[in-house]
């Protein structure tokens, strides 16, 4: 028993060694100095490694245990960091270029179940009317209870053309959905674009990839050659998030040059940055500054800025940014709250970890973790008021405490205290209208529109 103990407690010392190396901690890397490994609790996890190694009902391989170890070890620390194994860190990096396969929904835990952040536009679970909010319980014939986020991400992915059985526990319904999705290539085009009327346009960003960006400043482009725009509104609306560089980007089309996008402050160095619009901060490699070719009009059209519950993370990088720097008026409803920042610290066998590094803040020294981006102007997205059953960051477990409450240029009012918000109409059997984003009944777009037009009234006089 001595000698497995002692192995183990070496194979624990070699590991945490290893990824110390991988990842370049260092002391000059963080303020703080390094502190000794805490014995008592390395002979603690030693001993339970004997005890599985010995005890368990089934044998299990020393390899399985350490990742599970790992993988726990990560999950615990908070809703976003996680362990991935070779397919999810490949998975990852294919997902950034905007291609990759499965059912199309962003996911995190919540007591052990897999909770729907947000269904990716246009994708098979998107269409088969999986909703922000709504949580797996089973995969097929196989609960989640107990599953790591990993492993259900995994059964969820697939071949194109297979099919997988989703049951879903949705507020409001009596009894779980069952829900058939076939699994495609999913090819997410993360930047929409289209001419509402004469002299107002519409940009919609689902998503921020390697090259968001840019495709938006093409799509602004395609949009002037039709003539100078009155108005302009950017859809920010279930948008999950996603690359950082991709936020600062988007946020530089619309901000004079220089201006800050968003600060982050973490325990290490590299930790502590401030993004501006410059191409420094959103170009990646020789890639050439798709900024200097926009309409000059770009920047100083009026704009509206529409966000939800689904709205997240990089969008809401954007949606503070322009808010905080009076370029946008927001609307629309409370934003997801997610205001941190993860790191991917690639390790051996092409494997990773994705570790939150760093809080980020808006430019005026917002914190909005837990509480999201409070729209200027509250508009509900359906009849029903169901923009409150959304879930956001604040219900998740373990998620990161607000660091800054009370703190940084005074946020609007929250969104409890607007009770008579604006809601869409409803159908005259009482019934909501169905909504598509975009589409013609669409109120939240309208009421956008409506804002741009009583602004270029305002203007004229």
């Amino acid at each position: 028993m001595r000698s497995t103990l002692q192995r183990a407690g070496l194979v624990l010392v070699g590991i945490l060694a290893g990824i110390l190396i991988s990842l370049n901690f260092s002391a000059s890397a963080n303020k703080e100095q390094p502190q000794p490994l805490p014995i008592e609790e390395l002979r603690a996890f030693a001993d339970v490694f004997s005890a599985v190694k010995s005890g368990y009902v089934e044998p299990v391989d020393d390899k399985k245990l350490i990742t599970l170890a790992i993988s726990g070890m990560l999950s615990g620390l908070d809703p976003h960091s996680a362990y991935l194994d070779a397919d999810a860190f490949k998975d990852l990096q294919v997902g950034t270029r905007g291609a990759f396969g499965g059912l199309g929904i962003e996911v995190g835990m919540e007591e052990g179940f897999v909770k729907v952040i947000s269904p990716i536009e246009d994708t098979p679970a998107f269409r088969a009317g999986i909703k922000a909010g709504d949580l797996i319980i089973k995969l097929d014939e196989t609960s989640v209870k107990g599953m790591s986020l990993n492993d259900a991400v995994k059964r969820m992915r697939g071949k194109p053309g297979t099919r997988i059985t989703l049951t879903i526990a949705r507020k409001g319904e009596t009894k779980p959905l069952v829900i058939k999705i076939q699994r495609e290539v999913i090819k997410v085009q993360s930047v929409k674009s289209k001419a509402l009327e004469t002299g107002y346009g519409y940009v919609r960003v689902t998503q921020f990839q390697e090259n968001t960006a840019a495709s938006l400043a093409k799509h602004l482009e395609k949009l002037y050659q039709q003539g100078e725009l009155k108005g302009l509104v950017l859809d920010l609306r279930n948008d999950p998030g996603g690359l950082l560089h991709g936020a600062v980007g988007v946020a530089a089309v619309f901000l004079p040059e220089n201006s800050v996008v968003v600060t982050t402050d973490g325990r290490t160095e590299d930790a502590k940055r401030k993004y501006v619009a410059a191409p420094d901060d959103y170009l990646r490699g020789g890639a050439e500054d798709f900024v200097k070719s926009l309409p000059a009009g770009v920047k100083s059209v009026p704009m509206v800025t529409l966000v939800n519950g689904g709205s997240a993370s990089a969008s809401e990088i954007v949606a503070g940014a322009l808010q905080d720097h009076k370029r946008a008026i927001v609307m629309g409803t409370r934003t997801f709250g997610k205001a941190s920042v993860q790191t991917i610290l690639p390790l051996a066998n092409n494997t990773a970890i994705k570790l939150t590094t760093a809080r980020y803040y808006t430019p005026g020294g917002r914190s909005i973790q837990a509480k999201g981006i409070v729209p200027d102007i509250m508009v509900e997205d359906g009849a029903d008021g169901s923009s409150a059953l959304r879930l956001r960051e604040a219900d998740l477990e373990r998620h990161l405490s607000n660091d800054r409450d009370g703190k940084g240029t005074a946020a609007p009012k929250p969104e409890a205290a607007k009770p008579d918000a604006p809601r869409a109409p409803e159908s005259g059997n009482g019934a909501a209208h169905p909504f598509e984003i975009a589409g013609k009944n669409d109120y939240q777009l309208a009421q956008a529109v409506n804002l741009l037009k009583g602004l270029q009234i305002l203007q004229r006089k």
